[in-house]
């Protein structure tokens, strides 16, 4: 039977299919070395990606070290701080309570009499006045002489009898000493500050320095799974190795027919459709051949491009090191920094306790000498009731003797006038004598106790204070006088 004229030439089925079949062999042979190729670069993927991974891990490692390194810095930054807090606060409330010792003091008014005496005689020591140094110079007494000359009174001026010109307690205070001590407490908290202040930054600049390499780091995004790639590819190849088998089964399909032609067989009708309909199916056939060429394609670039980037990431990660390892020289200079703040701190907080205790110990000298100068006014208020007594007992005596003294005069006038012309003048000569004249005096001609004067009320208001703040007690002399 005849070919039909209309029907495609088997010559040129077979040619199409040929070209189709070597089409395919081209595009299988790409993905064969794509693959090939996807498979070396999915071992480098694996070989970077762990070399990425082991350096970020121990870059964020350092971080969190650094991290603890800042924070201890702020912690014993915050203790530092805390003691001189401490310290500031225990300092005012000392000062405090010295100041307002100080102020009752100045509150607490000194008679006249108690300091305008001679400085042997001063019961506050050596506070004179400069017109009472100038006056004993003027009259020829050293300041330091002993001689029992120093005990003449130089003739003092009326003591003022308005209390508000009356010298106080605190008149008699250093208060330059006391000035010098703040000044002193205030310098140390000033060097104590300058100290602190080398390391304010530290935990600041540590913290900055961290986030800023950690933001350098490379994004911790998972990448594609390798596995799922190249499980993909390989898919993508089963398929198009099936392809290129049908391929070639149709070019031996038509190449048997060409023959077959040659030969001088006729083929039917149906069998020209099937063979048109083969052939027409082969561009479809490439058509997905290509499609799975471009996705060997694309996983084949996926791996490259996660490659390249691990690449990259790398090289960030290098310098990444460096400014790791500046970090660290960093921070040991920062922690011998810390050690030496921390050794200057200690040395100085003793230094700064010490004048604490100096305070404290104003304070309580100063109260015990506020109790001291009251006890003293009750002290000279007994005194002188004693010396009253004993001056009372004395003028007693002095008129019972003088009384006693006429008496007997008398008496021996009286026995002279009747007996004494009777009796011979050489018997008992002592018969006409007068009684004997008595006088009592001092000691070895001592001088009178001179006593300051004391208004009574401030006898009084001392008499309440002791008698607040303390228990009572027993006393020996003549209290009960």
């Amino acid at each position: 039977m005849s070919t039909p004229p209309s029907d495609p030439h088997i010559v040129s089925l077979v040619l199409q299919s040929k070209k189709a079949l070597q089409d395919g062999e081209k595009i299988c042979l790409r993905a064969n070395e794509l693959s090939t190729a996807s498979a070396q670069t999915s071992v480098d993927v694996f070989i970077l990606d762990a070399k990425v991974r082991w350096i970020t891990d121990n870059v964020l490692e350092q971080l969190e070290l650094a991290a603890s390194v800042a924070k201890s810095i702020e912690e014993k930054r915050t203790k530092l701080n805390k003691q001189v807090q401490d310290w500031d606060n225990l300092r005012n409330k000392q000062t405090k309570a010295l100041d307002k010792i100080l102020d009752e003091l100045g509150s607490q008014r000194v008679p006249p009499d108690f300091y305008l005496t001679s400085a042997a005689s001063s019961i506050f020591g050596s506070q004179e006045s400069e017109a009472q140094v100038t006056s004993r110079q003027a009259n020829g007494l050293s300041a330091l002489s002993r001689s029992p000359s120093d005990t003449i009174q130089v003739p003092q001026p009326k003591p003022p009898s308005d209390r508000k010109k009356w010298k106080t307690l605190r008149d008699f205070v250093d208060d330059q000493a006391i000035e010098e001590i703040f000044e002193g407490m205030e310098q140390d908290h000033r060097i104590v500050e300058d100290i602190l202040c080398r390391t304010d930054e530290y935990s600041e600049k540590l913290n900055t320095a961290i986030r800023s390499i950690s933001d350098f780091l490379p994004e911790n995004t998972p990448p594609p799974s390798i596995e799922q790639l190249i499980t993909g590819q390989d898919s993508a190849q089963v398929g198009m190795a099936g392809h290129l088998e049908s391929l070639a089964a149709h070019y031996d399909q038509m190449g048997n027919a060409l023959r077959e032609s040659e030969a001088g067989d006729a083929f039917s009708e149906d069998d020209l459709q099937d063979m048109n309909r083969d052939t027409e199916e082969l561009p479809s056939i490439l058509s997905e051949l290509e499609d799975n060429l471009r996705f060997v394609t694309i996983t084949h670039e996926q791996l490259c491009q996660i490659r390249d980037t691990n690449q990259e990431h790398l090289k960030r990660l290098s310098s990444v090191l460096d400014e790791l390892d500046e970090l660290g020289d960093i921070m040991m200079d920062m922690l011998q920094t810390q050690e030496t703040v921390e050794s200057e701190c200690e040395d100085q907080f003793t230094e700064m306790q010490r004048r604490l205790l100096t305070v404290e110990d104003l304070q309580q000298r100063f109260i015990s000498y506020q109790t001291a100068f009251r006890k003293l006014i009750l002290e000279i208020a007994r005194r002188r009731v004693y010396k009253e007594a004993a001056e009372n007992i004395v003028r007693g005596m002095m008129d019972q003797l003088t009384a006693m003294t006429e008496e007997e005069r008398q008496v021996r006038e009286h026995f002279n006038r009747e007996h004494g012309a009777h009796l011979p003048e050489d018997l008992c000569l002592c018969i006409s004598n007068l009684p004997t004249k008595w006088e009592i005096s001092s000691w070895a001609g001592e001088n009178l106790e001179s006593l300051p004067d004391i208004p009574t009320d401030m006898v009084t208001e001392a008499r309440n204070y002791v008698h607040r703040t303390e228990p009572p007690a027993v006393i020996n002399g003549t209290e009960s006088l």
